[in-house]
């Protein structure tokens, strides 16, 4: 059983979509597969115990046969939090392990990291701490940060030293693809720094459901209910005349319009082009011919009591920070990862080694 620790030095860099590529392409390859998440953050309830909400994902999504408890053996709750307080939780580090032992059947068993390297020491089951119990190969994930991101990898790979394997480059723009590509991969490669795959920054996978829009702005859903796991990869202000906007909402595809109440004409206009949902600030309503053509093309219309201002600014903080949990997100990582990332030199080294 060969253990790959898929590591970042953040969070939302692409970890989860680097275990579920990388998991699915063993698997076609014909090798045995196991998942491990140690430290769990997104407790969710399945009977009486909580797993995370990562780890029940990919077991599905990769259809592992190892029970919940094997795939995600601890979670930190609220209430675990506090034992971890009051020097009551112990044995953390035996949990993950015994985890481990039981996919030793698995040719390679993928373990999804915390948010960084440190995320877990207060239990003893950080990154660094179980790279070295269980003498896994790191995989590291950078989120493209521009030279920051070239020190952040050859700086881990000095610290690891014999436990890092390499590394990707994930949501590069493409502005930045060529000069990633001439400059900063021969450079690390130069430097013992092996890079596997660079992926470019796309709108679909930084994209965010209508459902989480409804809950970060504490939204009220005047129609279409049954739409809101629908995709918006882009949002528009809606503040110009109806023929200005016609024109500009063409261009964009996939978005979510945010406009007053009193701006029926934007809102019709709006519906005509690629827009996924309707925003509307003030807290107010909209007439019933918006409402009735909405329900009609099947858009939903969502009216928050927050200014025009605000709303951009939720939403522009959670933008690439979300999961890929959604089918349409899943497809476009396994295309994403088919297309770039070499998985026949990962496996030559990991035999070499």
């Amino acid at each position: 059983m060969v253990p790959i620790f898929i590591a970042s030095n953040r969070s939302f860099t692409g970890k989860t979509l680097l275990a579920v590529g990388l998991g699915q392409k063993l698997i076609e390859l014909g090798h045995k597969v196991g998942y491990l998440k140690p430290l769990g953050k997104t407790p969710v309830k399945k009977g009486s115990d909580l797993f995370d909400a990562d780890a029940i994902f990919i077991k599905e999504f990769l259809a592992l046969p190892d029970p919940l408890n094997v795939i995600s053996p601890f979670v930190l709750s609220y209430e675990m939090q506090n034992m971890v307080f009051d020097g009551k939780l112990k044995n953390v580090t035996k949990q993950i392990l015994d985890a481990l032992q039981a996919q030793k059947d698995k040719d390679f068993v993928i373990i999804g990291g915390a948010g960084d390297l440190f995320e877990g020491s207060t239990l003893g089951i950080d990154g660094i701490s179980l790279i070295k119990e269980t003498g896994a190969h790191v995989l590291m994930v950078e989120a493209w940060r521009g030279d920051k991101s070239v020190d952040s990898l050859h700086g881990v790979r000095q610290f690891l030293n014999r436990h890092f394997l390499g590394g990707i480059f994930n949501k590069v723009p493409a502005n930045s693809v060529s000069h990633v590509k001439e400059r900063v991969v021969p450079f690390l490669e130069d430097n013992g720094v092996p890079i596997f795959g660079i992926f470019e920054k796309d709108s679909l996978l930084e994209s965010i459901s209508i459902r989480q829009i409804v809950q970060i702005l504490n939204g009220k859903v005047l129609c279409c209910e049954d739409k809101l796991d629908g995709l918006v990869e882009h949002f528009s202000i809606g503040a110009m005349d109806a023929h200005s906007a016609l024109s500009y909402f063409s261009r964009i595809p996939n978005k979510a319009v945010i406009t007053g109440a009193h701006r029926s004409d934007i809102q019709l206009v709006a519906m005509e082009t690629s827009t996924k949902c309707i925003i509307i600030t003030g807290g107010l309503h909209t007439n019933d011919v918006v409402l009735g053509k909405a329900q009609t093309y099947g858009i939903p219309i969502v009216s928050v009591s927050l200014d025009t201002f605000t709303v951009t600014d939720k939403i522009e903080s959670v933008l690439g920070k979300t999961s890929i949990r959604q089918k349409e997100k899943v497809l476009r990582s396994k295309e994403l990862f088919d297309k770039a990332f070499d998985i026949g030199r990962l496996l030559k080294l990991l035999a070499a080694s």
